[in-house]
């Protein structure tokens, strides 16, 4: 007889065809295990999916869900270092080819044929999900699954932030996009030793500039009511940020941290936007400034993050807004997409 499972599943390229579903569990592999999910956390990139506003292929229909942790449930022949009941929690590229210059000098996130859960391969979103051994990571005892589901957008803020971005203690840094990876991109700032952490969104963002506040962001702006650019001179010699991380799904915001930068300084870009830019690039020659975008993360990131998370460096409580059952998927979703909440969890199991 076939065991079956609830799973948030998106079922089609238009709006809003996104349900929960009864559907098979998966088999596993020999180097795969099958994990029972702990908890799974709701992603921006999720929320586009249910809008069908991504800016990335699909492969309908998938189980939703990149963010996510649990316990074994089983074990294939071949997989070693880990067995049934073991705590983990899983990185997201679900498939890399294994043989290409990136997948062998450890930067699988780069890989050209990488694909990874919740659009290219069923994700988390479920009681059950199929994981291979390679994205493993073990998790104490003392870490609870909805603060473990956040190790990946951590991660992803903690290679942009601490590994492609350089911060010396006293520099100023801005944060534009106050979104969860925005405000974790501050966290590791603030950990990092900036000196004036400034966080910039809309008025759409009152409560997640107020999260940054509580995170220990300096300064907060509406970037609708006050010149960011005219902010910053008015700050330290007047010449602008030493860095700016754009977090935002607007191309735009790009314009806007090339203002703000100094001259000499880094533009980190982290937010996925599917307008053109539309503005000159020549303030990024004019200013000999170095522009990078990063993506996803990489397994050194994983184990250090896990360390910090174990160890409460970072500070996830003020970021996570809900926690729920799977069936409450869709006001979890709507929460985010309202900006009602920051971060929400999803509890399958």
């Amino acid at each position: 007889m076939t065991e079956m499972m609830s799973a948030v599943v998106h079922y089609a390229l238009e709006p809003l065809a996104v349900e929960l579903r009864e559907i098979p569990v998966s088999a596993i592999g020999e180097e795969e295990v099958l994990l029972r999910v702990g908890a799974v956390g709701v992603c921006g990139s999720d929320v586009h999916q249910y809008h069908n506003s991504q800016s990335w292929p699909v492969r309908v229909p998938v189980v939703l869900g990149h963010e996510f942790c649990g316990t074994i449930a089983r074990v294939g022949s071949r997989v070693r270092g880990f067995r049934e009941g073991d705590r983990v929690v899983s990185e997201t590229a679900a498939s890399i080819c294994g043989e290409c210059l990136y997948c062998l000098s450890g930067e699988y996130n780069l890989c050209p044929k990488r694909s990874g859960f919740g659009s290219g391969a069923h994700g988390a979103m479920a009681n059950y999900v199929r994981v291979p051994a390679r994205c493993l990571h073990h998790i104490p005892d003392s870490l609870p699954f909805e603060r473990a589901a956040l190790t990946e957008p951590c991660c992803v803020a903690y290679n942009a932030v601490a590994v492609k971005s350089q911060i010396q203690p006293g520099d100023v840094v801005v944060v534009l996009g106050p979104g969860p990876i925005g405000l974790f991109g501050a966290e590791m700032a603030r950990i990092a030793g900036a000196g004036r952490l400034i966080v910039a969104g809309t008025g759409r963002d009152a409560s997640r500039l107020d999260v940054a506040r509580a995170l220990g962001a300096s300064d907060t702006l509406n970037v609708e009511q006050a010149d960011p650019v005219e902010y910053l001179r008015g700050m330290r010699d007047g010449l602008g940020a030493d860095l700016v991380i754009d977090a935002t799904g607007v191309s735009a915001a790009l314009k806007m941290a090339l203002e703000m930068v100094r001259p000499g300084g880094q533009i980190t870009k982290v937010g996925w936007g599917r307008e053109p830019l539309d503005c000159s690039l020549d303030p990024l020659v004019q200013k000999a400034v170095r522009l990078q975008g990063s993506f996803s993360h990489t397994f050194k990131n994983w184990e250090k993050v896990v360390a910090m998370l174990s160890a409460e460096q970072i500070r996830v409580s003020p970021i996570l807004s809900q926690v729920a059952t799977l069936d409450q998927w869709r006001e979890c979703f709507d929460g985010m997409h309202s900006g009602r909440y920051v971060k929400a969890v999803l509890q399958p199991s």
